[in-house]
C-alpha cells in the first residue's frame, strides 16, 4: 500500500505553518507590523529639541527638513517603484531628475506674468503647470529609455547597473546639446518667496508647500497600491506572473506603465529640487543620486514605507547637523545609514524575496 506524497506548495504560496513574509515587494508595511521604526522621526526631532536650544529655531528646523525629505521622498520613490515591482535596479534615474528639472526652466521662462505676480494662487499655476509638464516629458522618456535600454537586461542586476549608467551619461549629454552645460537658475516665484511666521519661528512658504505635495504623492501611492484594482495586479503580477497573465492580464505592460510612473515621479521631484535649489545643472541627477540610494537602503529596498521614513530621517539629519555641526554635515546621512544598517542590515523595512 502506497501513501500518498504531498504535492508542493503552489507559486506564492506558503508551507504550513510558515512565517508571513514582513511585506509585499513595494507595497507599504502596516504599522501593527512594525511601529519601531516609525518612531524614529519623532525621536530624533525630540532629541534634537535640547541641542538646538530655542523652540522657535527648533521648529525652523524641523519644518526645512521635513520639506527637504519629501522632496528626496518624491525623487525616490519612482526608483523604489521600479526596483520594488520590477527588480531592476536603475541607475540611470538621475536623468529624469535633472530632464524634469530643466523642463521646468523652459515651460516657466514664458510665465514671467505668473511667476512674477505677487499672487500665490497664479503662482501656484504657473508651478503646477510646469511640474505637469515635466512628469509628462520625464514619463515618456521613461518609456523609451525602458524599452531601449532596460528591456533588454531584465534579471541581469550587474547589466543593468552598467547599461542604466551608460543611459544616464548619455541622457547628461542630451541636455546639454539642448540646454546648453552652464547652470541655469530657476527662482521662486514672487509669492512663494518669503515666509510665514509663527510666534518666532519662520517658516518658508516653498518649504511648507513641498511637505503638503510629499504626503500627497505618499498617500496616492499607498491608496494606488493597497486599494486599487491596478496596484492588486500589479502585486499578483510580482508574486506569480504567470497566473495573473493566465487570467488575460497583460503583465509586462503593467510593467512598463510603473517605469513611466517611477520616471514621471522623477520629473516631479526634479522640478522641486530646482527651484529648491533656486538653479539647475545638467549634473543635479547624478549629485542627487547619492541621497537617493542611501535613502531606499535605510529604508529597505524596495519599501515604500522605508523609503519614506528614509527620506525624512535624512531630511531631518542634514538640517539638524548642518545647524550643530556644519563640518559633519556632509558625513551625517552616512553615519545615519551605518547606524540603521548595524541595528537592521536589511533597512528599517526589509522586503521579501530579497
Amino acid at each position: 500500500m502506497t501513501q500518498a506524497v504531498p504535492s508542493p506548495p503552489r507559486a506564492g504560496g506558503s508551507l504550513p505553518g510558515a512565517r508571513p513574509a514582513p511585506e509585499d515587494s513595494g507595497v507599504p508595511q502596516a504599522p501593527r507590523r512594525d511601529l519601531l521604526p516609525l518612531l524614529l522621526v519623532p525621536l530624533i526631532a525630540l532629541l534634537a529639541l535640547p541641542l538646538v536650544g530655542s523652540p522657535s529655531t527648533w521648529v525652523t528646523l524641523t519644518v526645512a527638513g521635513l520639506a527637504m525629505g519629501l522632496i528626496i521622498f518624491i525623487i525616490a520613490s519612482g526608483l523604489t517603484l521600479v526596483f520594488g515591482l520590477m527588480d531592476v535596479l536603475n541607475f540611470g534615474h538621475g536623468v529624469f531628475i535633472a530632464l524634469g528639472a530643466f523642463v521646468a526652466t523652459s515651460v516657466l521662462a514664458p510665465m514671467a506674468g505668473l511667476t512674477g505676480s505677487p499672487s500665490m494662487a497664479l503662482n501656484l499655476v504657473a508651478v503646477f503647470a510646469a511640474m505637469l509638464v515635466a512628469m509628462a516629458v520625464a514619463g515618456a522618456v521613461g518609456y523609451a529609455f525602458e524599452r531601449l535600454i532596460v528591456r533588454p537586461v531584465y534579471g541581469q542586476h550587474l547589466k543593468q547597473i552598467l547599461i542604466t549608467m551608460g543611459g544616464m551619461i548619455i541622457g547628461e549629454e542630451l541636455i546639454k546639446a539642448l540646454w546648453g552645460p552652464d547652470q541655469i537658475p530657476l527662482p521662486l516665484p514672487q509669492g512663494l518667496k518669503g515666509a510665514w511666521f509663527f510666534g518666532d519661528a519662520a517658516i518658508e512658504k516653498y518649504r511648507l508647500i513641498a511637505v503638503v505635495v510629499g504626503l500627497l504623492v505618499f498617500a496616492v501611492m499607498v491608496w494606488v497600491l493597497a486599494r486599487t484594482k491596478l496596484g492588486l495586479l500589479i502585486r499578483a503580477g510580482v508574486q506569480d506572473r504567470e497566473m495573473v497573465e493566465s487570467l488575460g492580464y497583460r503583465i509586462h505592460r503593467l510593467f512598463v506603465g510603473v517605469f513611466v510612473a517611477g520616471s514621471a515621479l522623477a520629473g516631479l521631484g526634479g522640478v522641486m529640487w530646482g527651484l529648491y535649489q533656486q538653479g539647475v545643472v545638467p549634473q543635479m541627477g547624478a549629485q542627487v543620486n547619492v541621497l537617493l540610494f542611501i535613502v531606499i537602503i535605510i529604508g529597505g529596498l524596495g519599501s515604500t514605507t522605508g523609503c519614506f521614513i528614509g527620506a525624512l530621517l535624512v531630511g531631518l539629519m542634514a538640517n539638524y547637523t548642518g545647524f550643530l555641526a556644519p563640518k559633519v554635515a556632509l558625513f551625517s546621512n552616512i553615519l545615519l545609514m551605518v547606524l540603521v544598517l548595524l541595528w537592521r542590515p536589511q533597512g528599517l523595512f526589509p522586503v521579501a524575496r530579497r
